[in-house]
């Protein structure tokens, strides 16, 4: 559960953040800021290591013997007979080939295309260690690719907000050029980010249809699963909320010289804070058996 969850909170910026460079980096007027790149390679050496970790456990699970985790004939079926271990593999590479990408390419729009590219690979990677590959019937491939979206969508979230944290924390409350830099990145979110929200709705209900039920929807708290889920649409609400105060007081408040950074950084800190939270739940909603399933 926490090396998935934490594989999560990696790609969120591996892939967040170089879509965060490509959406709004003409604010910051050609220079990218210098934590940028720092930032995308740890992310992707994290990414990589955890990656690895997680397919080894798997490997030594399937096998029946942790012993044989790091056994290569095991790894070998593992990646080559099975999707799951495909798509370990895949989240792998794409992960060391972003690491290779940062340390090769300088700081601008080819290294964040191509890391927003190798990122959407790592999204879909786990969609694919996910309930939605494991939908059978006509409804695999609409789950599946409602699964990819949801992640997607919720990574490049997240790793806005992350960015947005960075920036908050570095700025000078009485840096008025600053505070104007961080409005416009703000308010320049604002379309990015209600298209996250509106595909996370719709890919949510999607998901649920096929993993909760239309007939155990009302009946959340009656398994494990849906308890979580209900957590986890608790912290989503909450996460909206803020994003709204962000977007409507927050940003009009620096906009107009009128507002300082403490109260935008405790509130970018608790949104990350319920993000990451609702990260920790997918990992362990993953673990679970879904009510459509009992």
């Amino acid at each position: 559960m926490g090396l998935r969850a934490a594989q999560y909170a990696a790609a969120a910026v591996a892939l967040g953040l170089p879509a965060f460079m490509l959406y709004g980096g003409r604010v910051f007027g050609g220079r990218p800021p210098r934590w940028a790149r720092p930032a995308l390679g740890w992310s992707a050496a994290v990414l990589a290591l955890l990656a690895t970790a997680a397919l080894a456990l798997q490997t030594g699970v399937m096998a029946g013997a942790l012993d044989q985790a790091l056994n290569p004939e095991a790894l070998g079926f593992v990646v080559g007979g099975t999707a799951l271990g495909a798509a370990y593999a895949a989240r792998i590479g794409a992960s060391l080939l972003l690491l290779l990408a940062v340390l090769a390419l300088r700081p601008g729009r080819g290294l964040w295309s191509v890391a927003a590219v190798l990122g959407l690979i790592v999204a879909a990677s786990f969609a694919w260690t996910g309930h939605g590959a494991a939908t059978e019937g006509p409804g695999h491939d609409l789950h599946l690719a409602s699964d990819i979206a949801h992640a997607v969508a919720a990574l490049v979230w997240l790793g806005a907000v992350s960015a947005f944290v960075v920036m908050a924390s570095r700025r000078i409350a009485g840096d008025a050029a600053s505070k104007a830099e961080l409005a416009t990145v703000l308010g320049g979110f604002a379309r990015v980010g209600t298209i996250c929200v509106a595909v996370l709705l719709v890919t949510g209900l999607i998901n649920s249809a096929y993993l909760v039920g239309i007939e155990r929807a009302f009946n959340l708290t009656e398994t494990p699963y849906g308890r979580l889920l209900a957590v986890k649409l608790a912290a989503f609400a909450a996460m909206l909320g803020l994003a709204a105060l962000h977007r409507f007081r927050a940003t009009l408040a620096l906009e107009r010289g009128q507002g300082g950074l403490g109260g935008l950084r405790l509130s970018l800190g608790a949104e990350l804070v319920l993000g990451l939270l609702i990260l920790a739940l997918v990992g362990a909603m993953g673990m679970l058996a879904p009510p459509a399933s009992l």
